[in-house]
């Protein structure tokens, strides 16, 4: 067996070559590289079994890199970047660990990769994926808010974005309204929240609300062609106006 690290931190490299030879219990050979530059090289001129990857290389992202050249080891990507950047992939062949991963989050991703590719149902990364994971990652790089800080009587409370069901305006301030039904003071307007948040997750309504996408139960048509929302753990249910119904239709869609 042998295989290919691409990884630009020592430290991070020193953990994957420990695991590897626990896991497999041999000093397993391989090849190991900082930066795209010297992957591509080993890359031409050797065959590997799998390959641990980083994103983010010394001179730039490994996606360059697998794009350049036709891949067909199997890939885990070993990196500190969101989730859900993972989302864009669409074949069975590549796992993935984040940063800080455990030796068990390790040993999950190799024993994912031995079992799809010895049943056969491993596919090699293809350029349309290559695509969708850069478009997912430079989306990941733009800076949506993560959370917000809430002043309570008894001190300060973090209040996760991705906890949040509903936003409603309140003057110069706004109600947000968890997944638990718990309501919370923002120090901020709507307009203001507003551009902080993802897209993707969350749509405002009307002038005075925004609602996370995550959290929708059911929606239903009401006159003049709104359409009326129910957010899970909130008694009343939601209105768009009538001039935002259209792009709530399609963002839904998106």
């Amino acid at each position: 067996m042998k295989i290919l690290i691409l990884e630009d931190e020592i430290p991070a490299y020193k953990k994957l070559q420990t695991f590897v030879n626990e896991y497999f219990k041999i000093e397993v050979a391989h090849d190991w590289a900082r930066s795209n530059k010297d992957a591509k090289t080993f890359l031409e001129k050797h065959e590997y079994d799998f390959i641990l990857s980083d994103i983010q290389l010394l001179d730039g992202i490994s996606f360059d890199l697998f794009n350049d050249i036709d891949i067909s080891a199997p890939i885990i990507f070993c990196s500190a970047h969101d989730e859900y950047l993972f989302q864009a992939f669409n074949t069975n062949g590549i796992a993935y660990i984040l940063k800080p991963y455990t030796k068990l989050d390790f040993q999950k991703a190799i024993e994912k990769y031995q079992a799809l590719f010895n049943q056969g149902d491993y596919s090699t990364l293809n350029k349309q994926t290559i695509t969708e994971l850069k478009s997912a990652l430079k989306e990941e790089h733009t800076n949506y808010k993560k959370r917000f800080v809430i002043k309570k009587a008894k001190g300060i409370q973090l209040l996760n974005v991705s906890d949040i069901n509903l936003i409603e305006a309140s003057g110069d301030f706004c109600i947000a309204t968890d997944n638990e039904g718990k309501r919370h003071t923002i120090s901020q307007n709507l307009g203001s929240i507003h551009q902080q948040l993802h897209p993707n997750k969350f749509f405002k309504i009307n002038r005075s609300e925004i609602i996370n996408i995550d959290y929708i139960e059911n929606i239903e048509s009401h006159f003049k062609n709104r359409l009326l929302i129910k957010m899970s753990n909130i008694k009343e249910k939601v209105m768009t106006s009538s001039s935002t119904t259209s792009d709530f239709r399609k963002w839904l869609e998106q």
